[in-house]
């Protein structure tokens, strides 16, 4: 076992992690006093996740990051609005983010229409009724509609909300999304809405691959094919 650290070495942890990032959240406080390694490994975990380039540009990643966390009540992380904002976006596409998460919010109406109502409205899709709500939802944006599919599977895995998930899912293939943009606009949601929930949407995605719901490509079909083998798993 280790002792406590002295109150210079606690000084000195708190600056380093200080002059990285430019602020000091208070879990960053408490894990440089009492487990050093596991900031050490948070801080590399976030860093690859949001710090370092991937294959999303800034005013794009930081939409996705905007509408999740509006959909988690997260209220510390503002600095993101500044990145949005210093990769182009605008306090309208702020507000399309804010109304994402909100029509997200209410997804679930769409179902009780279905369920309870189904024998009343013989003719209700659910499926057409979310994305019609969508499309005014979204009317007159700046923000492509790939970006929007890739926004809400995010907000939608924070809420476990798998069917409405699996709508955007389909939705980014079908307007043509990179898989690589997908995976890492799903993977913000994997901090502020928790990692088992990301989990779960990334079960989802690859089921979906393996029962050739979605064209996948030759990689992708391969990590499709594994979720056969993880049966029972957990």
């Amino acid at each position: 076992m280790t002792g406590m650290p002295d109150a210079a070495e606690v000084d000195r942890r708190l600056a380093e992690v200080r002059a990285k990032r430019g602020y000091l959240l208070p879990h960053h406080g408490l894990l440089a006093i009492a487990a050093p390694a596991l900031l050490a490994g948070y801080d590399a975990a976030y860093t690859a996740l949001t710090l370092t380039p991937r294959t999303m540009d800034e005013r794009s990643k930081e939409f996705v990051w905007l509408a999740v966390l509006v959909s988690t009540d997260e209220a510390l992380a503002t600095h993101h609005i500044a990145k949005f904002r210093n990769g182009g976006g605008t306090d309208a596409e702020i507000e399309l983010a804010v109304r994402l998460a909100a029509f997200a919010e209410g997804a679930s109406r769409f179902a009780f229409a279905s369920e309870k109502w189904g024998h009343h409205l013989p003719a209700y899709n659910r499926e057409a009724a979310y994305r019609a709500a969508l499309d005014a939802a979204q009317a007159g944006s700046t923000i492509p509609r790939g970006l929007v599919e890739i926004t809400l599977a995010a907000v939608q895995t924070t809420r476990r909300a798998w069917w409405e998930l699996a709508v955007h899912i389909r939705g980014a293939y079908s307007e043509g999304v990179p898989e690589l943009e997908l995976a890492e606009g799903l993977s913000y949601a994997m901090f502020p809405g928790s990692i088992p929930n990301f989990v779960d949407a990334c079960g989802v995605w690859q089921g979906m691959i393996e029962r050739n719901e979605v064209p996948a490509s030759e990689s992708f079909r391969l990590w499709g094919a594994e979720a056969s083998r993880q049966k029972g798993f957990g």
